[in-house]
């Protein structure tokens, strides 16, 4: 019997089921999530173009402010799921909410300064005389929803530590829906134009922070944790998510360094590089899903004291990286001809776009491994070394960036340079992983 449960197979098959059963139900809940602007848009558009920009330049800050502090998810989830390994739930639950506490106070930090600020960051952003009103009004309004989204992002961590994506899911899924009713009823039915589309944005996310919180607050109250906020947690949190948000911060400063040579480039070639950054965005989903099934059982395994199951675990994940990026670069190579014509029928777009695919489809499989090894990393707790790596790939593709314009290499050759970005993120991440360094076990790090 036992034979069996440490045969190879019987090992892969069991890692392969826990991966799975992580990994869909997180995909499912971060595709959801940028539906909530795409309904938005829908709605608003019908108003007019001034009403649809002043959204687009209000709905890119507001997405920006939130996304530098997903380290939020990222550190909880690695936290908790330590102590879930090492069969201490109380602590665990006790640890989600200092994660809970500081995403509150973060929050309100950053609505305090986003309202009286609203009018300065909307004309940085270049909004026109006739959308900058409709901009600020949109920014002001959905900026009260901040605390709840970031309680969202922290509470997600904690289920996701607590080896549960399911919820999440669910979640997603009803603010979707209720996001998508509210928008409808106040912007027409009760006639409030932007403004109601703001207030139903903040309502659905409100919603979906007091569902979270239920559920958890009935977690602590089953394994007798407490709900209280304790300075020292807040403090352990804040101290495991900044080396993650200097990572985060960098890799944002990548994309917008890639768009404003893009930029530079000409018309046609922003257009392309828009097109294949959505795209882009899109598969890096199906990825992140593996790479967060990677944070809720590496954080386990290393909770439990089972430094040979995190390592095995994490060459199967590996395994799935690479099998995932050669499956989604064939996709791209197969529905070219299909979903091209949806985005444009510019010929010199078109055109431009066709190279620029190819190049995306052979990262794929290095996209892989670094999603997934940046998620195992994550769930050791290593924010430090992420933080590191990624300034190394950032001082490496700024500059190989910039040069595209004056080589004459074109888009195309600004993609390739996104491919060294990946392909130096992967190396590092490997080096890392193969040192061994980041198998620190216990419930803490």
């Amino acid at each position: 019997m036992t034979q069996a449960l440490t045969d190879p197979k019987t090992v892969r098959r069991r890692h392969d089921r826990e991966i799975v059963s992580l990994a869909v139900p997180a995909f499912g809940a971060l595709v959801a999530e940028p539906l909530f602007v795409i309904v938005d848009s829908a709605i608003v558009g019908h108003l007019g173009t001034p009403q649809l920009a002043g959204l687009g330049v209000a709905a890119a800050l507001l997405m920006t402010a939130v996304s530098v502090f997903v380290f939020l998810a990222y550190a909880t989830t690695a936290a908790v799921a330590r102590r879930v390994g090492a069969g201490d739930l109380a602590s665990a639950i006790r640890q989600g909410m200092d994660g809970i506490w500081l995403a509150l106070l973060l929050g309100v930090a950053v609505v305090a300064v986003t309202l009286p600020a609203a009018p300065w960051l909307i004309d940085i952003f270049g909004a026109s005389d006739t959308a900058a009103p409709y901009a600020i009004t949109y920014l002001r309004i959905s900026s009260l929803g901040i605390p709840a989204m970031l309680i969202v992002l922290a509470a997600t961590g904690v289920l996701r530590g607590l080896q549960d994506t399911r919820t999440p899911l669910y979640v997603a899924i009803g603010g979707f829906a209720a996001n998508a009713a509210l928008n409808v009823g106040l912007v027409y039915g009760a006639g409030l134009g932007i403004a109601g589309s703001a207030w139903g944005t903040v309502i659905a996310q409100c919603g979906m922070a007091v569902a979270y919180l239920i559920v958890v607050v009935r977690g602590a109250r089953k394994h007798g944790a407490s709900l209280r906020p304790d300075t020292a947690g807040i403090r352990a949190s804040a101290q495991a998510g900044a080396p993650l948000l200097v990572r985060t911060l960098s890799l944002r400063a990548v994309l917008l360094i890639a768009t404003a040579v893009a930029a530079r480039l000409g018309d046609a070639e922003i257009a392309a590089h828009q097109i294949v950054l959505s795209l882009w965005s899109l598969m890096a989903f199906a990825l992140d899903a593996i790479a967060i099934a990677g944070q809720a059982i590496i954080g386990r395994y290393l909770g439990a004291g089972d430094a040979d199951g995190a390592r095995q675990v994490c060459r199967r994940m590996v395994q799935w990286g690479i099998a995932s990026g050669v499956v989604l670069g064939l996709l791209i190579v197969a529905a070219r001809p299909l979903f091209l014509p949806l985005f444009t029928g510019d010929s010199v777009v078109h055109d431009t776009l066709l190279p620029v695919l190819l190049v995306v489809a052979l990262s794929q499989p290095i996209a892989g491994v670094v999603f997934v090894l940046d998620g195992v990393l994550m769930g050791a707790g290593d924010g430090r070394y992420l933080a590191g790596a990624m300034l190394v790939t950032l001082a490496v593709f700024a500059p190989v960036a910039l040069l595209v314009p004056t080589l004459g290499g074109g888009l195309t050759a600004l993609w390739w340079a996104m491919t060294l970005m990946m392909a130096v993120r992967m190396l590092t991440l490997w080096h890392r992983t193969r040192s061994g360094r980041w198998i620190v076990t216990g419930a803490s790090r």
